[in-house]
C-alpha cells in the first residue's frame, strides 16, 4: 500500500470526528478526554522517541530549526492567528470568521500528517506504522473540534462534515507532495516531530490538565507505555 493510501486511511479520522456531531446522544465526553490522554502519551512518545532521532540522524544538528520551525507553525496557525480553538467539542457560540481561521490552521496541521507519514514510510515500515497509529489517534478529535467549531459559528452539520473532509483531502496532498518537492523530502520528518509534539504537549495534554483523580494521568502514561510496547515489537 502506497503512502498516499496510508493518508488516505488516516484521513477518514477527521470525517468520523466530524460525524460525531450526529451521535453526541451516543457518546461520552469523559470517554473522548480518556482518548485525548491517551492520544497525548503516545504521540508525545513518538516526537521525541521516534521523529526527533530519525530527523537529526537523517538532518544532523540543523534538524532542530526545522522541529522548533513546526512547533511554532502550528502554534501561529491554531492560536496566534485563531486566538480560539482547543481540541474536542465547542460548546460556546463563535463567529464565523474563528472556524474559517481554524480550518486554514489545521490545515496546514493536516497538510504536515500527511507529508509526517510519507517521510516516515520512505525511512522503513517500522516507523511509518508507529506515525501513522499517532496520526490516526489524533484524527478524530481533530474531526470533532473543526466541525463543532462549524456548528457553533452558525453553520449546518453538513458544511461541519465539509470542513473535516477538507483536513483529510489535505492530509492526502500533503503525503502526496512529499515525494515530488525537494524541501519537504529533505525536512519533512524534522517538520512532522515538531508538529507531533506540538499536539501531544500542547494541544491535548491542556485538554485534561486539572482534571481530577488519577484517570486522565493514567491514560496519558498508558499512552506512552503502549507506545513503548509497539516499538519493541514493530
Amino acid at each position: 500500500m502506497s503512502s498516499i493510501l496510508y493518508a488516505g486511511v488516516a484521513a477518514l479520522g477527521n470525517v468520523l470526528g466530524a460525524l460525531v456531531l450526529t451521535t453526541r446522544a451516543s457518546w461520552s465526553r469523559r470517554t473522548l478526554e480518556f482518548v485525548l490522554a491517551f492520544s497525548a502519551g503516545f504521540l508525545v512518545a513518538v516526537s521525541l522517541g521516534e521523529l526527533v532521532p530519525e530527523a537529526v540522524s537523517q538532518g544532523g544538528i540543523g534538524a532542530g530549526g526545522w522541529i522548533l520551525t513546526g512547533f511554532v507553525l502550528v502554534h501561529l496557525t491554531q492560536h496566534a492567528l485563531v486566538g480560539h480553538f482547543h481540541f474536542g467539542e465547542e460548546t460556546h457560540e463563535v463567529s464565523a470568521e474563528v472556524g474559517v481561521t481554524a480550518l486554514v490552521g489545521l490545515m496546514l496541521h493536516t497538510f504536515v500528517d500527511g507529508v509526517a507519514i510519507a517521510t516516515s514510510f520512505a525511512v522503513d515500515g517500522r516507523l511509518g506504522a508507529l506515525v501513522l497509529l499517532a496520526v490516526m489517534l489524533h484524527k478524530l478529535p481533530e474531526g470533532l473540534a473543526i466541525g463543532s467549531l462549524f456548528v457553533a459559528s452558525g453553520r449546518s452539520v453538513r458544511a461541519a462534515i465539509g470542513a473535516a473532509l477538507a483536513l483529510g483531502v489535505a492530509t492526502v496532498v500533503g503525503a502526496a507532495m512529499s515525494s515530488r518537492v525537494a524541501l519537504i523530502a529533505t525536512h519533512g520528518l524534522a517538520l512532522a516531530a515538531g508538529v507531533t509534539l506540538y499536539v501531544g504537549a500542547s494541544n491535548l495534554i491542556p485538554e485534561f490538565q486539572g482534571k481530577r483523580g488519577w484517570a486522565h494521568n493514567a491514560w496519558f502514561f498508558i499512552g506512552v507505555a503502549g507506545y513503548g510496547l509497539l516499538a519493541g515489537v514493530v
